[in-house]
């Protein structure tokens, strides 16, 4: 199984996830042209994709998505909330109604070799997850856009091999920052985005030994940058014994694989 991030950020996220007969994509919020060029990169034409997985339905999760369906007819997969959500966005454009699967939480179904599922997560959109993907013994969990987490979230992304989870935020430049009042509360609430110092928590709850690679994704261009989230993160881990990278806001983050 191997995972690289295409693109993280507020701005636009995008992530790869295969295996030996499975390509697939999570969220595409970034410009078609973007994701196949990084598509290249990776060895991969789009046209071999088996799916894109979508989180939710803002804007900088699906921004390329419809371009995407109209040229490969990609089947998408999300729940039925988001995917009327999606529908119903002005960014998609008019696209082929029949390439959206719904599925559910907490029901893990099959694409080729890989075996996917959803989770529940905090956040202000219509029914938002996380993913967690599994072949051959191994495990790979996403968790972005999240205002807060449980214990629930804690064992459903638990005992992944490959971790890439949000750091989006630095409390203290979002409290000083420009943003007006109203988005530093969304931010800052249970349903907005996890700080660094969560995101640390969070990764504490849920590491163990069979933890190999922890990507901190989805940071914010305005309220945090890359050094600061990795040396907060890092300090507050107890002994971390894993390999830990910031994900690239505008280009493909290093490849993983565990195998």
């Amino acid at each position: 199984m191997e995972l690289t991030s295409i693109a993280s950020s507020s701005e636009g996220n995008s992530i790869f996830v295969g295996s030996k007969e499975t390509k697939l994509l999570v969220d595409c919020g970034i410009s078609a042209k973007r994701i196949e060029k990084s598509l290249d990169e990776l060895d991969t034409r789009a046209s071999e994709l088996s799916g894109i997985l979508i989180t939710h339905e803002h804007s900088d999760h699906i921004k390329g998505l419809g371009v995407m369906l109209r040229r490969y007819g990609l089947p998408v997969f999300a729940t039925a909330k988001t995917i009327d959500a999606v529908l119903d966005s002005r960014y998609i454009g008019k696209v082929d109604k029949d390439l959206f699967h719904p599925i559910e939480a907490d029901h893990p179904f099959q694409l080729d070799d890989i075996t996917v599922e959803a989770s529940h997560v905090w956040h202000d959109a219509a029914d938002p997850v996380c993913y967690s993907f599994y072949s051959e013994g191994f495990k790979a969990s996403i968790a972005t856009d999240l205002g807060d987490y449980d214990e629930y979230l804690v064992e459903k992304i638990r005992d992944s091999h490959i971790l890439f989870v949000e750091a989006n935020h630095d409390v203290n430049m979002l409290q000083v920052g420009s943003y007006p009042y109203y988005l530093k509360r969304r931010i800052l609430g249970d349903h907005g985005h996890l700080s660094n110092e969560r995101c640390a928590q969070l990764i504490e709850d849920t590491v163990t030994e069979k933890t190999q690679k922890v990507y901190l994704g989805h940071l914010s261009k305005e309220n945090n940058f890359a050094e600061l989230a990795y040396e907060t993160v890092k300090v507050a881990l107890t002994e971390p014994d894993f390999l830990m990278e910031v994900a690239k806001r505008d280009c493909i983050s290093s490849i993983t694989k565990v195998s």
